[in-house]
């Protein structure tokens, strides 16, 4: 693509609790930008909320050089979240991102920050990622977003990212676009990054890789499980697509997790009926159903039973933080 004629100016719109990393891996890649190509290419500025600073995860705080709901000449404007991305509602955020959006400028959202664009009503329609912690709350509450797991999504004039070192790899891909692959590469090279990765590429580690499993056998179980989360498959089934009994199937999951297959599907399936539980306002009823408990009550009971407090106290206790 041709190098643009003027430089570009980012907002970095920082939410309460943002992710530092996140953010550091956003901006970091504009300034080298502009230190190799020896020109300014890229400005940036913070924006905040109604308080003078914003204050990132881990307690730092940057003084804002912008307000939410100021008139700004932004080329992109990148929503940075953290912590739970599903509790922000901020109407006033909200009709200044569509303002944005009709003056033509490029939104994105990194690491949670597609909370805010979907609740603007700005990626319906489109393709978007979100990290994949938020991945089954956002999913159920946003139908009209075609979600997608990898590490980011460039669609349009809209753009999202699952956070993380991801971020870096998304400006690589949009440096790329404006400059040319050289600076692109010259930036990674910069900081040491290596060859960037592609959006497409998956946001997690294999099963296998993150729960420590050399036994490929194995393995491909722990993938083929979490793949039917939504919908568990019995020991019989895993056992039958994996060609083996269900007594090695089981002496399996005894040599190399100390558990058994059926533990270890209720461990995926309360993990995943907590993430939604603190992501959504759903009825924990309609959450337990979701994640195919039969009951309220043996939900409340499983649940208290892994997580030492019951859903309801839970939640609150989340909302909190």
């Amino acid at each position: 693509m041709t190098a643009q004629s003027r430089p570009q100016t980012a907002g970095l719109l920082l939410l309460p609790g943002f992710s530092l990393m996140s953010y550091a891996a956003a901006v970091e890649p504009l300034r080298a930008a502009n230190l190799l190509a020896g020109k300014t290419l890229y400005r940036w500025l913070n924006v905040g909320l109604d308080e003078p600073d914003a204050t990132a995860s881990n307690g730092v705080a940057f003084r804002a050089d912008a307000k939410a709901g100021e008139k700004l000449d932004l080329d992109w404007l990148l929503v940075c979240a953290g912590g739970n991305p599903a509790a922000f509602v901020h109407a006033k955020t909200f009709a200044w991102l569509r303002g944005l959006a009709r003056r033509g400028a490029m939104l994105g959202g990194i690491s949670g920050g597609a909370y805010a664009l979907a609740r603007a009503g700005l990626l319906d329609g489109f393709r978007a990622t979100i990290h994949w912690d938020h991945l089954p709350a956002f999913t159920e509450e946003f139908p009209r977003v075609a979600v997608e797991r990898g590490l980011y999504v460039i669609d349009g004039k809209r753009v999202t990212c699952a956070g993380g070192v991801a971020a870096f790899d998304l400006m690589h891909a949009l440096i790329e676009q404006a400059h040319g692959p050289a600076l692109a590469a010259a930036i990674d090279d910069w900081y040491l990054h290596g060859r960037a990765r592609l959006g497409s590429r998956p946001q997690r580690l294999s099963a296998g890789e993150r729960y420590g499993v050399g036994n490929p056998k194995l393995a491909e179980i722990l993938a083929r499980i979490e793949k039917r989360i939504d919908d568990p498959p019995s020991r019989a089934e895993i056992a039958r697509a994996a060609g083996i009994s269900v007594r090695q199937l089981e002496r399996l999951f005894a040599a190399h997790l100390r558990t058994t297959a059926a533990k270890h599907i209720l461990k995926l399936r309360l993990e995943r009926a907590r993430r939604l539980l603190r992501q959504s306002p759903r009825p924990v009823v309609e959450i337990a159903t979701i994640c195919g408990f039969a009951s309220a009550a043996h939900f409340t009971t499983v649940y208290r039973r892994q997580f030492g407090l019951p859903p309801r106290a839970d939640r609150k206790a989340a909302q909190a933080l």
